[in-house]
């Protein structure tokens, strides 16, 4: 560039940071670029499949699917971990239809938790706007949608028609909100749900409600699925599930995770840890038995993670290793106490000798009346 056209540039810039503040505009270079900070959803593998290790901050989310597929208890869980990082959340019930005790199973503080019950998807959109430039909560759920009803179409006769109310409603209010979301580094996740398109040939019929606007503002979508049931016998005790990345602007897009939800405990963290540890091989299975470290902690998938839920210095230590290896050590510090794996405490390796021994005599005492 010419000395003409740098004092011309110069000058802009100065004229510029003059009269919107500075930052204004900058060099791309100028400053190496940050991290973007991201929450746990409360799955490992959606959180290495989201690529950052959760769920941006400072963007706008958007999760949908089917009914009874999840999509409120992956929110409820994404609160539940953001809370054990002392941050503040917000739930927008536009359905009405939040359950405390519900919640609080799946590991939610609803004593801290902000909850609004509003009349209509203005009101709605709103009070999360003000709740965003407040700068002081950190996560918001709008749950959903489809139930942003405007106040014309409440105000209105039942059967009168109000084509395209809730995209316009839903476009101006995005427009609105986006920078302060940004500004003030606050998640807000808007859970939606499936319409179908009528007369569609080819391709999916299935579309979201609330017009296009969201699908563009949104750094990040989800589409969740029931794919089948978890039973114990004959008893159904939760979900499996599969999460689709559809969109990404944080890593590459298009990745999958499935998981188990179990009823009034939330997703299966334990039974997760346990698959992901044996397909990179820092767990071991031999038969029916799992090892961690040359040590067996428990016989079948149920037991292994419980054991895990009773040694939890040895589930951080595998969740750090997995992820140290599926998303990256964050520096030379981390990745040396990753390598370190800690040793199995009296306790828990007596339990587990003692389970193998039992196992043990129950193998051979059904030998011995067999012969």
């Amino acid at each position: 560039m010419d000395d003409n056209k740098k004092k011309a540039l110069a000058a802009a810039l100065g004229q510029i940071e003059r009269q919107f503040g500075k930052g204004a505009v900058m060099l791309m270079g100028e400053q190496e670029r940050q991290e973007v900070p991201a929450i746990s959803t409360g799955s490992l593998g959606l959180d290495i499949a989201l690529g950052i290790g959760g769920l941006p901050k400072g963007r706008i989310v958007e999760i949908y699917g089917p009914e009874s597929s999840g999509k409120t208890t992956l929110t409820l869980s994404v609160i539940a971990q953001a809370q054990k990082a002392g941050a503040t959340c917000a739930f927008v019930d536009a359905e009405h239809a939040l359950d405390p005790e519900y919640a609080a199973k799946l590991g939610v503080n609803v004593d801290d938790l902000l909850v609004s019950q509003p009349d209509t998807g203005e009101q709605a959109l709103e009070i999360t706007d003000m709740l965003v430039r407040s700068n002081a909560v950190d996560v918001i759920i709008i749950d959903s949608v489809a139930a942003l009803t405007p106040k014309a179409e409440i105000e209105g006769d039942m059967g009168d028609m109000h084509v395209g109310l809730q995209a316009r409603l839903m476009s101006q209010a995005l427009r609105k909100i986006t920078g302060n979301i940004k500004n003030a580094n606050c998640l807000v996740i808007f859970i939606n749900q499936i319409r179908m398109k009528i007369g569609v040939m080819f391709g999916s019929p299935e579309t979201t409600t609330g017009g296009n606007a969201l699908k563009f503002y949104s750094s990040v979508r989800l589409d969740i699925r029931r794919t089948g049931a978890v039973k114990e016998g004959d008893v159904v005790v939760g979900s499996e599930t599969r999460v689709k990345v559809v969109k990404n602007k944080m890593a590459p897009p298009f990745r999958q995770a499935e998981f188990q939800i179990l009823y009034g405990k939330g997703i299966y963290l334990n039974g997760e840890m346990i698959d992901l540890g044996v397909l990179h091989g820092f767990v071991e299975k031999a038969g029916a038995w799992y090892s961690y470290n040359g040590s067996k902690i428990g016989q079948g998938k149920a037991n292994s993670a419980k054991f895990l839920d009773d040694n939890p210095e040895i589930k951080e230590a595998l969740e750090k290793q997995l992820r140290a290896k599926l998303l990256g050590p964050k520096s030379d510090a981390e990745m040396a106490e990753i390598k370190v794996m800690p040793k199995m405490s009296k306790a828990a390796k007596a339990a587990a000798d003692e389970a193998e021994a039992a196992e043990m005599a129950l193998e051979n005492g059904s030998d011995s009346s067999n012969n």
